[in-house]
């Protein structure tokens, strides 16, 4: 997994400046993200069926990707109270599959970070395409 994040330099396209994501058994779990996209700063608010999945239906709302979410896993990284997460995906669009990884000690937060680096691993690849280049996967 190093190597292949380290083939890969790319300046990532889409990052995320904060977010906010409420949840509880009397409400509808709902997320506000603020992503800069090529200097452009977007905020929007979402819901979804968890915190997790407000923030995702909220990045894709703002980046208007199709993309569709193939693998999503959670582990510890490090104990206690305080852990670590890691936070993996896999993403496809257009017949690109990639990969997305991210830690922090918030699992929203590294979760969020995974699915944007796959985002932007599929903007990176798209632009490879346009300029001719054939198809890869980077999982």
């Amino acid at each position: 997994m190093i190597v292949s994040e380290e083939l890969v330099k790319m300046a990532d396209r889409i990052t995320l400046k904060s977010f906010h994501a409420a949840s509880g058994t009397d409400q509808v779990p709902t997320a506000t993200v603020e992503l800069e996209i090529d200097g452009r700063t977007i905020v929007q608010t979402g819901t979804g069926d968890g915190p997790v999945d407000a923030v995702y239906r909220t990045i894709a709302a703002i980046t208007q990707t199709k993309s569709t979410l193939l693998m999503y896993v959670v582990k510890a990284i490090t104990g206690g109270t305080d852990a670590q997460g890691e936070v993996s995906v896999k993403v496809q669009e257009d017949g690109r599959t990639v990969s997305g990884h991210g830690a922090d000690t918030d699992i929203i937060m590294a979760s969020a970070r995974a699915y944007l680096n796959a985002l932007n691993k599929l903007l990176y690849l798209a632009g490879k395409q346009a300029q001719g280049e054939q198809k890869v996967n980077l999982i």
